[in-house]
């Protein structure tokens, strides 16, 4: 019995602790202020003191500067970023009012749109009239994970279809981003992303049915078995079980959103202060990257001792109460420390892969997914989610981008589509700027040009040439 309530007072703090510091990375800058301050209106038993204190190595700082240590670069290498966590005065001092002349001229608001929405803003130029109503009708149907739960059929008799009508709405659907969006399950979900991927890039062999026979047997790793139904040896399976966790999401609307779904009241208008802010060092262009990461507070967090040895004559019918406090104010501190080092390491790899993205724009930014940097951390790809939700960055431009656009797949692609959209002496078919994307070493298909170009708000080539006709000066259209 006595082992028993031990391991059950382990798991009770393990999951504390972890479920503090998951809430903890959800939040930006400002948002972790404002916990902070809630907690140490309502606890006791924490305390920040006014000498400023390194939030990593926990040295004193003289004021107003940065961690001696933790700001030094390790080594000179130019591809080596040197990254921080600093107090947020040293960013913006109190005694300096912020002033809307300060702002950037661009990438201040943050885009609330919901997942519907999204997509039919890319379908909306292929559909018919009569059939954007079945397509509003589905996309307001999907489920938090992008999944249609209901059956066609049922869409049909209500808008008095057929359902091949509806079926063919569902099948524009399902190729949009994100791929698999409005499948029936996680099965169709990635049957369709093996479809639409297989247009630009080779696939493995029995990949299809791999998952067509062995969805339980994949997710379970029972490799050597799915091995034997298929006729092929286990190390072929690990392939292209590798090759599935790498490139497809069961879930579609993950692969969007992140794993936690954030609702318009959830999400801030605009990003008003950076939660990272990066530079390069001594403004040099083949120096490392400096990565500051905003701590809400100046001083250093810590118990009261005060109150850490009051504890020990508290009242009878306070200890119980002075303890838990103690307790709560201990979690927090430990929970703080490990949302920084994840961020820390996020931003690490984060800054060193998409270098040239952060120093030369959107043109050059590198796809990467929550899954892969995930397993590059050794971590789960929630944690990589809450650590990117919500959160903006400052590049060395004066930009501030949301943290969520370093994982933009195809934003190099797009950036690549209206840049020959923008140099067309005439316009350009898809099927033409298709070929055009391939010689740049960018091989996507022709509907996901159209869906790019969707994406992008850029008319068709027939409506291109005719807004051309009325407005010689104008190359691009928006469709918004």
């Amino acid at each position: 019995m006595i082992f028993q309530t031990q391991t059950i007072a382990l798991r009770h703090v393990t999951t504390a602790h972890l479920a503090q510091t998951m809430t903890l990375l959800g939040l930006n800058a400002a948002e972790l202020r404002q916990k902070i301050e809630a907690e140490l209106a309502s606890n006791p038993a924490l305390q920040v003191t006014a000498a400023a204190a390194c939030p990593i190595c926990r040295r004193p700082l003289p004021e107003r500067q940065l961690c001696p240590v933790c700001s030094r670069p390790k080594e000179l290498a130019h591809d080596e970023p040197i990254v921080f966590v600093s107090p947020r005065d040293d960013f913006y001092p109190a005694r300096e009012p912020f002033s809307a002349d300060d702002m950037p001229d661009e990438e201040l608001a943050a885009e609330i749109l919901e997942l519907p929405a999204f997509v039919m803003r890319q379908i909306a130029p292929e559909l018919a009239l009569q059939e954007r109503s079945i397509a509003a009708h589905i996309l307001t149907s999907l489920d938090e994970d992008g999944l249609l739960r209901i059956p066609p059929l049922e869409i049909a008799r209500y808008h008095h279809v057929l359902i091949s009508q509806v079926e063919s709405v569902l099948r524009l659907i399902q190729r949009a981003e994100p791929v698999g969006v409005g499948s029936p399950s996680p099965q169709e979900a990635l049957l369709v992303q093996l479809e639409v991927l297989k247009e630009s890039r080779p696939i493995p062999a029995l990949a299809e049915q791999a998952v067509r026979m062995g969805m339980e047997l994949l997710s379970r790793r029972q490799y050597a078995e799915l091995g034997r139904i298929l006729g092929i040896p286990s190390h072929q399976v690990r392939q292209i079980a590798k090759f599935i966790s790498e490139n497809l999401n069961p879930y579609p609307a993950r692969a969007h959103w992140g794993d936690i779904h954030q609702s318009p009241e959830q999400i801030r208008d605009a990003y008003h202060i950076p939660d990272v802010i990066i530079t390069r060092l001594n403004d040099s262009p083949n120096t490392p990257l400096v990565v500051e990461i905003i701590s809400p507070l100046a001083g250093k967090l810590r118990i009261n001792p005060l109150f850490r040895s009051a504890l020990h004559d508290a009242p009878l019918e306070k200890a119980e109460q002075w303890k838990s406090d103690l307790e709560q104010a201990n979690l927090l501190i430990k929970c703080l420390q490990q949302r920084d080092h994840t961020i820390v390491r996020l931003m690490q790899r984060l800054a060193n892969f998409q270098r040239a993205f952060i120093l030369h724009g959107d043109a050059h930014l590198q796809p990467v997914t929550r899954a892969s940097l995930a397993g590059e951390l050794d971590v789960h790809e929630s944690t990589i989610s809450r650590a990117v939700s919500s959160k903006a960055v400052q590049l060395p431009s004066g930009r501030i981008v949301p943290l969520a656009k370093f994982f933009d797949r195809s934003l190099h692609i797009r950036t690549a589509l209206r840049q020959i959209i923008a140099q067309e002496t005439r316009p350009l078919t898809d099927t033409q700027i298709a070929k055009i994307l391939k010689s740049q070493g960018f091989p996507v298909a022709r509907r996901t040009v159209a869906k790019y170009r969707a994406m992008e708000g850029i008319l068709p080539a027939h409506l291109r040439q005719a807004s051309r006709s009325k407005h010689p000066a104008s190359s691009l259209s928006s469709v918004r």
